[in-house]
Formats: C-alpha cells, sequence, structure tokens
C-alpha cells in the first residue's frame, strides 16, 4: 500500500523542485537580462541585475554584423537532418534488438554506448583528413553524417527501451495477418512507440544544435550554424559581454521556443512505459 504524501512534505518537495529549476534557469536569465544592458553596465561591479536602462542596440550592432538567417538555417539544416537520418537508421537497429535478441544484445548496445566515452579530438585529426580529401569541409553534409554517428548510440538506445516497452505479441498477430518486415515496422510498431520516438527526436535535435566542437573545427563560412555564430563574437580586442549575450540569446531563442512547445510531448516519451 502506498504511504500517503503529506501536505508539508509535497510543500518541501516543490519547493526544493522549484530551488533546483531556478539555479538551472539562471544563467539563460542573466544572458538573456545582460543582452538588454550597455556594455558599461554589463561588466558592472556589483553586478547590476534589474534596474537599468533596456536597450535593444545589441540586437541591432549583432543583426547588422551578422547574417544571423544564414547562421539559423544552417543550425535548422545540420540539427534536423542529422536527427532525421539518425532516426531512420536506429529504428530498424532498435527493432532488431528488442525484438530479434541474442545473447550479445547487451555487449553490443554497451560498445555503442562506450563509443560516446572517446574524447572527440582523438579523432579529429583524421575526420579533418577525410574532410578536406572527399572536398567536405565547410559543408552541410560532413556535419549532418558526422552528428549522426556521434548521436547514433544515444537514439539507439533509448528507441531500444521504448521498443522494449511493446508486447511482441501485437506484432506477431500483424505478422499472421501477413504483414511483411517493413509494414511492421512501419504501420505497426511505429505508431505505437510515437511518444518515445517523438522526445528521441527532441532530444538528440538538441543535442546537435547544441554542437560546437565540430562545427567550430569543421566550417568557416559556409555551413557555419549559430555556435559559429555566437563564437565570432569573441575577438582578440576582449569580449563584449552585452553583444555576446545578445548573439547568444538569438542562437538559444528557437530551441527555448521548441522545448516550450513540446514539454509535454517529452515528458510524455520520458516517461513511456513507466506505468503499466
Amino acid at each position: 500500500m502506498a504511504r500517503a504524501v503529506t501536505t508539508r512534505r509535497k510543500a518541501l518537495n516543490t519547493a526544493i523542485a522549484w530551488t533546483i529549476g531556478l539555479l538551472i534557469f539562471f544563467p539563460i536569465l542573466w544572458t538573456i537580462l545582460t543582452s538588454f544592458k550597455t556594455e558599461a553596465v554589463a561588466i558592472a561591479n556589483p553586478p547590476v541585475f534589474l534596474n537599468f536602462d533596456w536597450t535593444l542596440e545589441n540586437y541591432r550592432v549583432v543583426m547588422e554584423r551578422s547574417d544571423y538567417m544564414r547562421f539559423l538555417w544552417n543550425s535548422v539544416i545540420i540539427a534536423g537532418g542529422s536527427t532525421v537520418l539518425g532516426v531512420i537508421i536506429a529504428v530498424p537497429a532498435a527493432w532488431s534488438m528488442a525484438f530479434v535478441p541474442s545473447r550479445r544484445t547487451k555487449d553490443i548496445l554497451l560498445w555503442m554506448l562506450s563509443t560516446k566515452m572517446l574524447p572527440a579530438v582523438g579523432v579529429l585529426y583524421p575526420i579533418y583528413l577525410l574532410c578536406i580529401q572527399l572536398g567536405l569541409l565547410d559543408s552541410r553534409i560532413a556535419l549532418v553524417v558526422i552528428l549522426m554517428l556521434i548521436n547514433l548510440p544515444i537514439i539507439v538506445w533509448m528507441l531500444y527501451t521504448y521498443f522494449r516497452e511493446i508486447p511482441g505479441e501485437i506484432l506477431e498477430a500483424a505478422r499472421m495477418d501477413g504483414a511483411s518486415l517493413k509494414d511492421e515496422i512501419l504501420y505497426v510498431l511505429t505508431p505505437m512507440a510515437v511518444p518515445g520516438i517523438a522526445s528521441t527526436l527532441l532530444l538528440n535535435f538538441i543535442l546537435a544544435w547544441n554542437e560546437a566542437f565540430w562545427t567550430l573545427n569543421l566550417t568557416s563560412v559556409d555551413a557555419a550554424p549559430l555556435t559559429a555564430f555566437i563564437a565570432s563574437y569573441s575577438s582578440p580586442e576582449g569580449l563584449f559581454f552585452a553583444k555576446l549575450s545578445a548573439a547568444s540569446t538569438m542562437a538559444i531563442a528557437p530551441i527555448l521556443i521548441l522545448g516550450w512547445f513540446s514539454q509535454k510531448q517529452l515528458v510524455r516519451g520520458l516517461t513511456f512505459g513507466a506505468v503499466k
């Protein structure tokens, strides 16, 4: 029998949750506030929180200095393309591991996850040379493939977890009704795992959007995404915190909006199969 949660315990848990949430969100809030300050106020000591004259000058300078829409479009193509390509490859892989298991399934999954532990700088040089030889340096195609491969272990792991929650008898019934392997995956398995697939798409889109190491090292002009857009405001003359904050706010705004509107779907997907 479950224990009743007292009002005091519930209030304490709520307070702790709000405190942790505010601590996590505070750097983002400070960046947004700094983007509306002048450079003098941005570096003031002690720091000024709300009592300052708000200005849009930093955003005007950023828009005049940089082609924001080009960086944004590159980020959308790179993050979206790598995520969709990864899901297309991961769905059959996760299906085979979930419904055609072998004694080595867990070993394979652990091996895939272990590739995430490899320092990215350890393989930068060979990948950089490959991009040069293939003519893909500073191209969106190269980044789409590389980010897909980087996040593929996470996609497979998540989809495998979701697929394991689906009763195998349903797929067996589909086979008895004459469904082919393609029909089984597309029309039976995929619709049942929509919450899990959606949360996987969202999480890996965010990971690809925030990737800085590969985008900064493999792009210069043509394929540079918003991470390069932010880095361009670090100059030898020093850091202009207000303008850097404005650029950072413009870079994170699309993903914050996406996360806000899709939070219910994300929570539903992450808790998929948790309650039976």
